[in-house]
């Protein structure tokens, strides 16, 4: 019994794309909290160590060479020193109650460029007074926004779908020449007893995203943002087809960042075109229920 779990466990994770969204959007789902599944693993160690199951045994090493064979490469911390430019990003939370001490955390993070999401108008001021010291430029559509230290231009809104504006594009001016950088807050994801999980707002807006960044005519790009998903998630293969990730070139370890008391997901992004992500590391919990981001890349 213990061997034909370790079996299927295995195998689960090695067919994990072929899993259909068909039904209550399963195979999302999986992809979303998939290196979870690892921790099966010891379990099922255990109980052939306390059966002395051999087959058992043997057959764990299966999802073994699965699972290291997925995120293995994710472990070991693969930063290297010096950058160019730190970029960081942090989905403040509209029901934050401290935006004045979140948005000193932020500036005291040493992020040259900062992108938050989920503004509200009235944290919005306060962002703007507690950040206008350390970035002396800033645009802000709808509830998005981003911070610099260095000139900003071209800003426009960018449409993913949603009845507010939730995404934009701005240009960096930096000493290695122009910078393009998006900002986005894709629509929110649920888990319902019948309809399974919920993703069409937050799909539709990341094929929308797709296409922007598919369109922009900078080689050099990066997208900051909540993604509500994991970039395991077959949701976002448009975007990484084009982007990597920041954490997974230049990471140590999951870098998960929800929910900020205990995260258990990945779900905002640093992701980029054109650059090189020297480092990328989370950073401490704020007042909001996501943990910051931050990258440095270089050119």
């Amino acid at each position: 019994m213990l061997a034909a779990l370790a079996l299927l466990l295995g195998l689960f994770m090695l067919v994990h794309g072929k899993i259909p969204n068909r039904i209550g959007n399963l195979g999302s789902l999986v992809e979303t909290f998939l290196p979870w599944f690892g921790l099966f693993i010891p379990v099922l160690l255990a109980g052939a160590l306390l059966r002395r199951s051999t087959s058992a045994v043997v057959a764990l090493l299966l999802p073994v060479v699965v699972w290291l064979g997925l995120f293995g490469g994710l472990l070991p911390d693969k930063s290297h020193p010096g950058h160019d430019l730190i970029v960081a990003g942090h989905n403040v939370g509209a029901d934050n109650p401290d935006p004045a001490g979140t948005a000193r955390d932020l500036a005291a993070s040493g992020a040259d460029v900062l992108a938050l999401v989920e503004l509200t108008p009235q944290a919005r001021r306060t962002y703007e007074k507690a950040l206008a010291k350390a970035y002396p430029h800033h645009v802000v559509q709808g509830t998005v926004g981003l911070w610099s230290k260095l000139p900003l231009s071209d800003t426009r809104p960018v449409d993913i779908g949603m009845d507010s504006t939730r995404a934009l594009r701005t240009t960096v001016a930096t000493d290695q020449g122009p910078l393009a950088v998006y900002v986005a807050h894709l629509g929110s994801v649920r888990v319902f007893p019948r309809a399974g999980f919920w993703t069409a707002d937050r799909d539709a807006g990341a094929h929308a995203l797709a296409r922007a960044v598919a369109a922009e005519e900078n080689e050099r790009v990066v997208l900051l943002g909540d993604l509500n998903g994991t970039m395991d998630d077959r949701a976002f293969d448009d975007i990484t087809s084009q982007l990597r990730s920041a954490q997974d070139a230049a990471g140590n370890g999951f870098g998960f960042t929800w929910p900020a008391a205990f995260p258990v997901a990945r779900i905002d992004q640093i992701l980029v075109r054109g650059v090189v992500p020297e480092s990328s590391w989370v950073l401490p919990a704020t007042g909001s229920d996501h943990r910051p981001v931050a990258a440095g890349i270089s050119w």
